[in-house]
């Protein structure tokens, strides 16, 4: 059995990174979550060449992250909107700020999460299915039902070590 196509076939963080993992895809992910649609709005933000911001853009459709909608026939132009699939990346996006800020702004946080009435600074975390605050520490990572048994026991060698 090999580790390298157990990782990429079967853990969750390898099939994720392989959707949106490069850096303009998580950066694209973000503008279009804060309201950016157009092709041109992308490239003004961002600064990136046409051609990488047009690759980027099919791959996060192909990955079903932001869908193609057309807003103009004469010339044909596109706008791209997060799905469903895409506004859940939202959650990732809000964990990288806060673990950002946490580690590596040294000159203090240029951009802060919030809560939107009050203003007061948020945190992302992990809570029970019952809304209950779970800290990081008691959560451990389990093989689901799908896991195969290679998964199985690279989960429980991870385990058992201290």
């Amino acid at each position: 059995m090999q580790r390298k196509s157990l990782t990429r076939d079967e853990c969750p963080i390898a099939r994720s990174l392989d959707r949106v993992g490069e850096w303009w895809s998580i950066l694209i992910m973000r503008d279009a979550l804060q309201g950016l649609r157009r092709f041109d709005e992308f490239s003004r933000s961002l600064g990136i060449a046409p051609n990488m911001l047009t690759r980027r853009l099919t791959a996060l459709v192909e990955a079903g992250m932001l869908e193609r909608r057309a807003y103009s026939e004469r010339p044909p132009r596109y706008e791209y909107v997060p799905t469903a699939k895409g506004e859940d990346f939202r959650m990732v996006l809000m964990s990288l700020v806060a673990w950002g800020n946490r580690h590596y702004a040294e000159e203090g946080t240029s951009v802060e999460l919030v809560e939107r009435d009050t203003g007061r600074p948020l945190q992302p975390m992990l809570a029970s299915a019952e809304g209950h605050i779970v800290p990081l520490d008691r959560c451990v990572l389990q093989a689901g039902p799908a896991a195969s048994t290679g998964m199985r026991e690279r989960l429980a060698s991870l385990a058992a070590k201290p």
